[in-house]
């Protein structure tokens, strides 16, 4: 029989017939596999554990079908002790069912940090050592001495506390400061579209203390809150005026730049300078 006679004959079709019915047969039920194994089109969004105890994030995670492993602690007075203070993926992020989210948990102990020794430094100083000390700067009070912006007390809770004593990281210090023997004034700084650490450390250079501040309702997450910015100040910034020492300031957030006067910027990473109306 010819080459032409065999591929042409009826037992060769048959075979070829057969093997190509096996050949999609096993691609169908492979694709199919895959497609089951990998859940192709059934991503959901991983839910909010931020602030959930253990229990209440192994019930959410049971919940929404997902996987969790504490993969670290942190010391932080956001959240309760005990409590997540991190997540991986964020919320919302679409993933398949049974995803592990790594969570950060904060520390039920508390990390302990020495009081540094804050007496005669000038107020810069002492804001930059106490941040570095893994502490908080708190409210400022003055009183007349020789020295001006110069620390004569440092306090928590409103108690003296010395140097090297030991205070929980996060711990909020008080200064007292001197103000010279007249009526000592500071401008009042202009703090539109910064964001609260820019305007907390502007504050803090001028001799003043944060009073209230409001986050507005477009403030819904975390993330928005670090991105939120000044668009209201009280008192409100005018050229050359004035407050006294030791004066608080109220500040309201939000992340609508609609709402900033026409007039005024914003100050994004890099150092590049927007004015408000760009963003409209």
């Amino acid at each position: 029989m010819s080459l032409k006679d065999f591929i042409l004959s009826r037992l060769f079709l048959k075979h070829l017939g057969l093997a190509v019915l096996i050949t999609a047969g096993v691609t169908l039920i492979t694709l199919l596999f895959l497609n089951i194994y990998t859940r192709h089109g059934q991503s959901r969004a991983v839910p909010d554990f931020y602030g959930l105890s253990i229990e209440e994030t192994e019930a959410l995670a049971r919940k929404s079908k997902m996987k969790y492993v504490f993969a670290d602690s942190v010391y932080t007075s956001v959240v309760p002790r005990g409590c997540v203070a991190e997540q991986n993926p964020k919320p919302g992020f679409k993933v398949k069912k049974w995803r592990k989210i790594s969570l950060t948990i904060n520390a039920f102990r508390p990390e302990m940090v020495a009081m540094p020794d804050l007496i005669n430094l000038p107020l810069r100083q002492a804001n930059a050592l106490i941040e570095s000390s893994g502490l908080v700067v708190g409210k400022k009070t003055y009183k007349p001495d020789l020295s001006i912006d110069v620390v004569l007390n440092q306090l928590h809770d409103g108690k003296e506390i010395s140097p090297d004593d030991s205070l929980q990281k996060g711990s909020v210090i008080d200064l007292v400061l001197g103000k010279g023997f007249s009526s000592q004034l500071t401008f009042v700084p202009d703090l539109t579209g910064m964001s609260f650490e820019e305007a907390k450390d502007r504050i803090n250079g001028t001799s003043l203390n944060l009073g209230a501040y409001n986050f507005d309702n477009t403030i819904n997450t975390e993330q928005d809150s670090l991105n939120a910015f000044v668009y209201k100040q009280s008192p409100e910034y005018r050229e050359n005026a004035t407050m006294h020492y030791g004066a608080s300031m109220y500040l309201w957030f939000t992340i609508d730049s609609l709402k900033l006067p026409s007039d005024s910027t914003l100050v994004f990473p890099g150092d590049t300078i927007l004015p408000a109306d760009v963003l409209i």
